[in-house]
């Protein structure tokens, strides 16, 4: 058994979807399977299927239907016809940048004076500062446009009003109640804006801006507009849709020198990109000229018309990324460590408090709290939203992670959230505690001293449990449709790119394969970090790879049954193309048995066993070890209580398993005595999940029941043996080594032998009868009950599958 790491979901198909999508496949000539995922997306008729397949231009809104453009195009016009210096004001982001340098593109060709100004992030922070404003009115600006920021800029915009610059703004991050007095504000989310399209980035608000300058969409800059829209996590639905689409086609074939330095350096073929490598290959390194260094490197790069000068700053980006990444994964661990430490600590204070219960009150328990809220010295604040992204992944809780200035105490951080909590309502609830915030439903920055990140972290919590539902607290895998095998080929892989591009808003379809049955399971990369599998339904193959699953492989064991969920995607290799499945999640509902019987080392395979549980489950996991009893369960359980670390480890006897156990694995190390003693002890364990099967099946194990011509063979013996040896507590293992049938099997044969008069056991001592009367076998009821457990024990060394079944329907039913 394994448990999914996400709580899926999958709508029921209703009988009129099925005729919707019917009618969808017939009407426009659609593969089945494009039809139904239309319909998970809520593309219900022709109609829109045709504008979300194949729209064009039609798609583009007017731009004046947004408030404020009109004012804004006859300003910027204003300044044109007066020689008016105009400043472009940009955020440090990957979608500020992209905005910034289409707007200097746009400048260009409409001949304006103009220069641009991007704050650095950690020495100015976010958005419009007087600094900067007074650095402009020295140098004779008149009007400052904002792209992406701005909207929650009221001291700052007065000030620039107080020295005669008019601010434009263009934004489209989430407006406050009190919005600044500019000479013009453009947001497609202000309160009375008419605009039909609520969801343009920064960059697509700019693009809106040049079609109203221009007349026209500004096309030859859709692939800028695309980047900013991609990375900054916009909805790929509408106007979006088409301004990415046409991004896209436009990057296949840029002029761009800078995009097309930062695709060679990153790796990827231009002709070929999609929108993810643009959202995990090219954004990030745009991304981190503002958070390592200054953001003018990724202007510079994206507005350069000299190749050298584009390809050095793209050689700096890729240096600049590597340098985040490996300063993310420091940033992760010891934000970690100080959670861990800061919570064991609260934990132990509260149960030590020692403080007076009210009467009848009953003892409160520490609980962690709902959201994560980690700050630290010396933190570089330009990826603290990376590393809270890291830690919903770790944790999944709405999580703020904040740089300290150790000087002023004042702490500048960025808040990641999950379904279900809107963090920047929860910042405008708590905006007495914050000297300024910004953001929207997912994600948000904000600025505050370091004193109040207590209050801060207690009243969103009570927030988050006040809004959250319970469901939500586990992340969730939105399945948009069941498949098989047989589906998946290279055809319906193929198919599915009519939805491209993907991203938010529209994700990459994720599809459920049903109990396929697992071939191989294999780790495969540095250390073994990742996962391959090999997949079987009705006859059809399929390959499947789960990245940074790679303990998953110990935990999945040859044959079982497993339901995935995955993205299909077309592996490319020495000329072969070849349909695999991209890992999302997948869980085993049936126990699995993994079977090493007749392992020749079975003590050395069980520390290994129990060391790479240890990694996969953890210390917390629990490992009950069934063993025979007598002198060997002594030696083993002693050896078994030595392990130092790794799973808690349970050695148990055979019959001696009396009151119920909660554990994970059960590992059978010895053979047991008889099917109904491992049944016994089976129906008192509860939770289990796999067994491991470790006992030898050597011949007699493995050997029938012994016939009349046995049983003459053995009392023949018992005849030639001499008095002393005539033993009854020693005899059955001296039978045994000289005939080869078990101890349990000569121990019920001398049983049926006493029963027929054959011998006769005092006080231990066995005597020998010399001319016995001939009797049947089965007149002995020990005869009779031998043979019964012989057909009851042949389960024990039955193929895997049948045993996995046996045990399953046995566990945990006493």
């Amino acid at each position: 058994m394994i448990r999914p790491k996400t709580r899926w979901v999958l709508e029921a198909e209703e009988e009129r979807e099925q005729a919707l999508s019917s009618q969808l496949e017939q009407e426009l000539a659609l593969p089945p399977l494009v039809s139904r995922l239309l319909l998970r997306r809520g593309i219900a008729n022709a109609e829109a299927a045709r504008a979300f397949l194949h729209g064009g231009e039609e798609l583009l809104h007017d731009p004046y239907l947004l408030k404020g453009m009109a004012a804004a195009v006859k300003r910027i016009e204003q300044a044109r016809e007066r020689g008016e210096r105009i400043r472009i004001f940009g955020d440090y982001d990957a979608d500020g940048i992209s905005s910034t340098s289409l707007m200097i593109h746009l400048f260009h060709q409409l001949g304006l004076e103009f220069d641009y100004y991007i704050p650095h992030r950690q020495l100015e922070g976010y958005g419009l500062n007087l600094q900067a404003i007074d650095r402009a009115a020295e140098a004779g600006v008149k009007l400052i446009v904002t792209v992406d920021t701005g909207i929650s800029a009221v001291e700052q915009i007065a000030y620039a009003s107080s020295l005669h610059i008019d601010v434009v703004v263009t934004d489209h991050h989430e407006p406050p109640e009190l919005l600044p007095e500019a000479a013009a504000i453009v947001n497609p989310k202000q309160e009375d804006c008419p605009y039909p399209f609520k969801g343009l980035a920064g960059a697509g608000v700019a693009f809106k801006l040049g079609q109203a300058l221009l007349g026209r969409p500004p096309l030859e800059w859709a692939e800028i507009a695309a980047l900013g829209t991609i990375a900054d996590l916009m909805p790929l639905v509408g106007e979006n849709r088409y301004i990415v689409r046409a991004g896209m086609k436009q990057l296949a074939q840029t002029g761009n020198l800078g995009l097309r330095a930062l695709a060679e350096v990153a790796g990827i073929e231009l002709a070929q990109m999609t929108s993810t490598q643009v959202a995990f290959g090219l954004a990030p390194r745009i991304n981190a000229s503002g958070r390592l260094a200054h953001a003018d490197l990724a202007v510079q790069l994206l507005t350069t018309g000299n190749e050298e000068e584009a390809l050095a700053a793209a050689v700096q980006l890729d240096e600049l990324n590597k340098q985040r990444q490996q300063l993310v994964e420091e940033m992760v661990e010891q934000a970690q460590a100080q959670l861990e430490s800061r919570y064991a600590r609260q934990s132990a204070e509260r149960s030590t408090s020692g403080k007076p219960l009210s009467e009848g009150a009953a003892p409160s328990l520490w609980k962690e709290p709902a959201v994560t809220v980690v700050a630290g010295e010396g933190w570089n604040v330009g990826v603290v939203g990376i590393v809270a992204s890291k830690l919903i992944e770790k944790r999944y809780k709405p999580t703020l992670v904040l740089a300290i200035d150790a000087q002023t105490g004042i702490c500048k951080g960025s808040a990641r959230s999950i379904d279900g909590f809107d963090i920047y309502r929860a910042l405008r609830e708590c905006e007495h505690l914050l000297h300024h915030y910004g953001g929207h439903q997912a994600a948000a920055g904000m600025t505050l001293h370091r004193d109040q990140l207590p209050e801060l972290e207690q009243r969103l919590s009570e927030l988050a449990e006040q809004w959250v539902a319970s469901e939500q607290w586990q992340r969730q895998t939105r399945i948009d449709a069941e498949c098989k095998i047989a589906e998946a080929d290279l055809e319906a892989i193929s198919q599915l790119a009519m939805l491209e591009p993907f991203g938010a808003g529209n994700p990459k379809p994720r599809l459920l394969l049903r109990s396929v049955a697992v071939e191989e399971a294999r780790t495969m990369g540095k250390e073994g970090r990742h996962l391959r599998l090999s997949l079987r339904q009705g006859g059809q193959r399929l390959e499947a790879v789960g990245f940074g699953e790679g303990p998953v492989a110990g935990r999945l064991s040859t044959g079982a049954l497993a339901d995935v969920v995955g993205e299909l995607s077309i592996n490319e290799w020495n000329g072969n193309r070849k349909p695999q499945l991209m890992l999302a999640d997948l869980r085993v509902e049936q126990l699995q048995l993994f079977d090493y019987r007749n392992d020749r080392y079975p003590e050395e395979t069980l520390e290994k066993l129990l060391k790479e549980r240890s990694r996969i489950r953890g210390a917390d996991a629990v490992v009950a070890v069934l063993l025979q009893g007598g002198h060997a369960y002594a030696e083993t359980a002693a050896a078994l209580e030595t392990v130092a670390s790794g799973p808690r480890v349970v050695p148990l006897s055979y019959g001696a398993v009396h009151e119920p156990l909660a554990c994970n694995e059960l590992v059978l190390l010895h053979c047991p005595p008889s099917a109904a003693e491992l049944a016994a002890s089976l129906g008192r364990l509860q939770g289990l999940e796999a067994v491991t099967v470790l006992y030898s099946m050597d011949r007699r194990h493995r050997a029938g029941f012994p016939g009349r011509e046995h049983f003459g063979n053995v009392y023949q013996l018992l005849r030639s043996l001499p008095q002393q040896q005539l033993n009854s507590t020693e005899l059955p293992e001296l039978l045994s080594s000289r005939i080869g049938w078990s101890t349990e099997t000569v121990a019920m044969m001398l049983a049926v032998f006493e029963e027929l008069e054959f011998i006769r056991i005092e006080s231990g001592a066995v005597a020998v009868h010399p001319s016995p009367r001939k009797r049947e076998l089965s007149e002995s009821a020990a005869y009779r009950s031998g043979c019964a457990a012989h057909e009851d024990n042949q389960v024990l060394f039955a193929p895997a599958q049948e045993l996995s079944a046996w045990i399953s329907a046995r566990v945990g039913r006493c």
